[in-house]
């Protein structure tokens, strides 16, 4: 029998979403401070999610101990599964036997990669944050392959952005019924919840949330980078909120003219605004 044909198992190209773990200093304590420091309020928010670490903010010639980084993760109980580094760091970084990936990011296609650093740091909510992480479902990661130079990946990358461009805009999704704990919802156009969305469950689109009801755990729109989408809640007490990979959670307080109250959440620039959402 042909292997192509085997009922016992199938090898398939694909691509899998997960989060970034973007690495910008080589400051392990200061990183391990700050980790700690965002998530000890909130352990439950990342617990289980897969994380490639991302080694290409690092200056020229720094380097970083790989797997001290991975044990820091499993810490915090994120699972790490490759990285993500520049054709100069990988004699360095395969010393920590993590498998290479590559981030078909915005950054990959470069001229802007700089500018859009910046934009990034200046978006972090702790000004001296030792590292970022972007949000989930944004990345698609592939085996690296050593071979393709970075004029075949801006090329890549370019392509990618114009099959958005020109790809049909998917349907909306709606759902009827409450979410309870541990429930996942992902949409890959809007999606519209009728039910409350429990502490504990999660909402994910690539489009508009809509969210009849209150909204107690996690919704992220735009996760595939769609900085134009928008959240809407008619009682906004979140766990955590993010639009194309920018976050808030409880560990900030939401003001009091939303705390509880009908809001929408959207971005300026590379700011998350929540503002009063008036249904009157």
């Amino acid at each position: 029998m042909s292997p192509k044909k085997s009922p016992y198992f199938e090898l398939k190209s694909g691509s899998v979403d997960t989060l970034l773990f973007v690495v910008k200093t080589t400051e392990l304590d200061a990183m391990r401070a700050e980790l700690t420091r965002r998530f000890e309020a909130t352990p439950e928010f990342f617990a289980n999610d897969t994380v490639a670490i991302d080694l290409r903010r690092l200056a020229d010639g720094e380097q970083v101990a790989l797997g001290d980084i991975a044990r820091l993760l499993e810490s915090v109980r994120m699972r790490p599964v490759g990285v993500v580094a520049l054709p100069e760091q990988h004699g360095w970084a395969a010393e920590a036997g993590l498998p290479f990936l590559e981030a078909r990011d915005k950054r990959v296609a470069g001229g802007n990669a700089a500018a859009k650093s910046e934009a990034e740091d200046n978006a972090a909510d702790a000004p001296n944050a030792s590292a970022n992480v972007t949000s989930a479902a944004q990345p698609e990661l592939f085996p690296a392959d050593p071979t393709q130079d970075a004029t075949e990946l801006a090329a890549t990358a370019g392509d990618a952005d114009a099959d958005t461009r020109n790809a049909p805009r998917a349907a909306t999704l709606v759902v009827d019924r409450p979410l309870r704990s541990g429930q996942r919802v992902y949409a890959k156009g809007d999606l519209v919840v009728l039910g409350m969305v429990s502490n504990g469950a999660e909402v994910i689109a690539e489009g508009n949330i809509h969210i009849y009801a209150p909204l107690r755990g996690r919704a992220l729109a735009g996760v595939h980078g769609n900085h134009d989408a928008r959240i809407f809640c008619t009682s906004l007490e979140a766990e955590l909120i993010s639009i194309a990979g920018i976050y808030r959670t409880t560990e900030v307080p939401l003001s009091d003219d939303v705390r509880g109250k009908p809001a929408q959440i959207r971005l300026d620039e590379e700011k998350l605004l929540i503002e009063p959402l008036r249904l009157t």
